[in-house]
């Protein structure tokens, strides 16, 4: 019987098949290599340890092959790792990949609908009509790719999904402030991360590409908006507006931004991007957790345990 990755529990003995997201190689105090790798399936992820490595070994556990893994389950400094005892390579030709990438919560379908509705709900024109463009050009990559290769959003359509949630989040915040332009809003919102559809390499097993290492996905973007506006005749600081929301959405420049917010517009999207960015890395650092329990340190989030209410959800 396989084992799923959200069924491991401390001092399990395991069988399964998993897909390999990450494999490094260290060398012992005496010499000896092993392999540090991370396994996953659609439930989840877990990292893994192979000593006494065999040269056949380095080969089948790389990244992306699907392999067989039997091993011991350990708690090592509050999160769980395999102790792997055993690998064997599986032809990916006789494999349903779906069985080993986890998925946004919501259906696709849904999520589409949704989105085509944020579109349409744009009053201005001038908006959409950029908006729209952009979107298309980029819209099946918009709708699978990850948000990130780690930390947050990091499954297939977790781009589309964190970015309806800060729609969700923007919706529920513009009547409290009635000053706040709700079409340039939704624009940067729809567009701030985009430019990962150039940034990373797909939605599986997500890596930089050369335009995202060099360039980044915050100015390809900004890039874009520019050029786009330009061929659709728009006002110069409409064009400016939406694209200071994209260069400026990580906040600090010290993370990333080569400006800080400087409008209303902005300053609201970049709290609403880290709010749900930080939310889901609080909520996968205490999957697992006890009632009652701290989880391990988040290094993402200022490396401090978070602390599982005996009386709140799990």
């Amino acid at each position: 019987m396989m084992t799923l990755v959200k069924d491991l529990h401390d001092g399990d003995r395991i069988s399964g098949r998993y897909l390999v997201t990450n494999a490094a190689k260290g060398v012992t105090t005496t010499g000896a290599t092993y392999l540090t790798v991370t396994l996953q399936d659609k439930t989840g992820s877990i990292d893994g340890k192979l000593w006494d490595v065999l040269p056949a070994d380095i080969d089948t556990l790389a990244v992306g092959n699907i392999v067989e893994i039997t091993g011991d389950v350990l708690n090592y400094r509050g999160n769980l790792q395999l102790k792997i005892t055993g690998v064997q390579g599986l032809p990916l030709a006789k494999i349903d990949p779906s069985l080993f990438t986890m998925s946004a919560p919501r259906p696709l379908k849904e999520m589409e609908t949704e989105l085509a509705d944020v579109i349409n709900s744009i009053t201005d024109k001038n908006i959409k009509q950029l908006v729209a463009s952009l979107v298309k050009d980029h819209y099946q990559a918009f709708i699978t790719y990850p948000a990130a290769t780690r930390n947050h959003h990091e499954y297939t359509s977790g781009l589309l999904f964190h970015t309806l949630s800060m729609v969700r989040l923007a919706e529920a915040i513009l009547p409290l402030y009635p000053t706040i332009n709700r079409d340039l809003l939704m624009a940067g919102i729809l567009l701030h991360d985009l430019g990962k559809t150039v940034e990373l390499s797909g939605p599986i097993i997500a890596k930089y590409t050369l335009p995202g290492k060099l360039i980044g996905h915050i100015t390809l973007m900004a890039a874009e908006i520019i050029k786009r506006a330009a061929e659709l005749g728009l006002d110069e600081e409409l064009t400016t507006l939406i694209a200071h929301m994209v260069i400026s959405h990580h906040g600090k420049q010290e993370f990333g931004s080569p400006v800080i917010p400087m409008t209303r517009e902005a300053f609201v999207l970049s709290l609403i991007d880290d709010m749900d960015a930080k939310i889901v890395m609080m909520e996968k650092a205490l999957e697992g957790i006890e009632p009652g329990d701290f989880s391990a340190r988040v290094f993402t989030l200022d490396d401090r345990v978070l602390y599982q209410p005996k009386n709140g959800k799990k």
